[in-house]
């Protein structure tokens, strides 16, 4: 979260300290038709009430009445690959941090490029998951949250994520495996079903659905837009109030 420095508190004091003095200067004048005094009685409210104000806002700040801790959420999207679980998590990401929170996007291809070699069978991701969880809970720690999106096919690994971190939304974007193959730019599901890609789910490997998911999203019925919108609407709701 962030913290009012001493700088901002200073220079908040001052530009309010222009339109106040100038006030004073004219009601001065107006009522003793002398400009010197006007000037004087400004310049030294300036002065005190700089210093003030100053003090005011530091002892509000050490004040924790009226304020809300706005705890860390991860916002875990899951789903076939090429479902379109990257496209929808990025707009939720651009809606979120107009919210101005502390927050990091998560994308299982970033997180690959670090760490090659990875692997793909089932231990392999479920190790994987484990780093990712670990990550997200440093992240947490320092009361950050996200927006992860990994196909994370496996129930096992799912229920590591939720019980690693707090807060742990998922949303299931729901696909099939047909609309899947149609929005398959990269023909990646061409080479699976060719055998010159292992362990892919939906093809040569399973995807378990989530039987628990916060959130569904069918993308055949609803666009990217619209699952956005009512992703960011339920963190309004039930974390950022």
């Amino acid at each position: 979260m962030y913290r009012e420095t001493n700088t901002r508190s200073i220079a908040k004091g001052v530009s309010w300290r222009v339109v106040a003095t100038t006030t004073t200067i004219i009601i001065v004048y107006f009522f003793f038709g002398r400009l010197d005094l006007a000037i004087a009685a400004g310049m030294i409210e300036t002065v005190l009430k700089v210093g003030l104000y100053w003090a005011h806002e530091r002892a509000w700040f050490k004040v924790h009445w009226g304020r809300k801790k706005i705890e860390p959420f991860n916002l875990w999207f899951t789903g076939l690959p090429l479902s379109g679980k990257t496209t929808i998590a990025d707009k939720v990401y651009t809606e979120l941090e107009k919210l101005d929170i502390p927050l990091e996007r998560i994308d299982s291809k970033d997180i690959r490029d670090l760490i090659p070699g990875i692997g793909y069978t089932r231990d392999d991701r479920n190790r994987h998951m484990h780093r990712i969880g670990n990550l997200i809970r440093t992240l947490q720690r320092n009361s950050i949250s996200t927006v992860a999106s990994f196909v994370s096919p496996y129930k096992e690994s799912r229920k590591a994520i939720r019980e690693m971190v707090d807060n742990n939304v998922i949303v299931y974007v729901k696909t099939s495996v047909e609309t899947c193959k149609e929005r398959d730019y990269k023909g990646k599901y061409a080479k699976a079903i060719a055998g010159e890609l292992q362990n892919f789910p939906g093809v040569n490997d399973v995807y378990e659905e989530p039987q628990h998911a916060e959130i569904v999203i069918d993308t055949e019925t609803m666009s990217a837009d619209e699952a956005a919108d009512l992703i960011v609407k339920y963190i309004k709701k039930h974390h950022v109030k």
